[in-house]
């Protein structure tokens, strides 16, 4: 990880109301490269992405873009910060209402002054991309899940951001979709030099994908590593993430009081 990084986050603390998020999480996301945000359901992996793009700010620490740092912007300088930035939701996020022609142009239109016939161009050439030229016409209630996910991928790289963010972009796929995506994460990250961050908890997905990853747990980075030293890892959360073992440092039950304490009052 010799790369700059374009991510820097230092010594970040947040939290929702009274419940700790993050304590110390210490992170660098280096230019061209994937980077894997991994972690247990409530680790903070999507709450930490709020943070990148501004959305969130941190109750100590920084959280630095491109060099800026993210939550001293004002909101004309986040936006133009976000406009560097993709983002790939969880379940698409794409307008029912519009086609998927419409769904990739609508940002276009939005936020730039292109002529029509270029902005048409543009459109059919991210479809392509992601193999869905063909389905420009049709509605998003049309389309499976695998490919609502591709037309949010088009859309997500429709105004050539430096970074991109993907949260749980293998989630309810079947295995052809999740190695269709994964590959275009893959050639997209690198045919257009992007920068991404893949956000999963799905580690056999992910680590085909990914070059560097960070485990979050307990509000701090409590592992880090290259896919292959991930793999061989003897770390006690890594080993039993990615090999999802019901018994090791990541707890079944949330913390609550005794169980025989709580039959007593009740």
């Amino acid at each position: 990880m010799m790369t700059a990084p374009l991510v820097e986050i230092s010594g970040l603390a947040f939290s929702y109301g009274s419940h700790e998020i993050f304590r110390d999480v210490n992170l660098t996301i280096p230019q061209g490269k994937i980077v894997g945000i991994m972690g247990a359901s409530g680790s903070g992996k999507t709450t930490l992405m709020r943070l990148i793009g501004g959305q969130r700010t941190p109750g100590r620490g920084e959280v630095k873009v491109m060099g800026k740092v993210v939550h001293a912007l004002n909101r004309r300088e986040l936006f133009e910060l976000r406009r560097r930035m993709g983002m790939q939701f969880q379940q698409g996020g794409l307008f029912t209402d519009l086609t998927v022609f419409e769904n990739i142009a609508f940002q276009m239109r939005e936020k730039t002054d292109l002529p029509e016939d270029m902005i048409n161009d543009l459109v059919l050439m991210k479809l392509n991309a992601v193999g869905l030229r063909g389905a420009a016409s049709l509605m998003p209630a049309e389309l499976s899940g695998g490919m609502q996910r591709r037309v949010g991928l088009a859309r997500a790289i429709a105004l050539d951001p430096m970074l991109m963010m993907y949260d749980e972009p293998f989630s309810g796929l079947d295995p052809i979709s999740c190695n269709v995506i994964g590959n275009l994460i893959r050639r997209l990250n690198d045919a257009l030099g992007l920068t991404s961050i893949v956000v999963s908890y799905d580690a056999t997905e992910a680590l085909k994908v990914i070059d560097y990853v960070y485990f979050l747990a307990d509000g701090v980075v409590v592992a880090h590593g290259t896919t292959e030293e991930v793999k061989n890892s003897d770390h006690p959360f890594v080993h039993q993430f990615i090999r999802g073992e019901p018994d090791g440092p990541v707890p079944f039950h949330y913390p609550a009081e005794p169980y025989e304490k709580d039959l007593e009052l009740s």
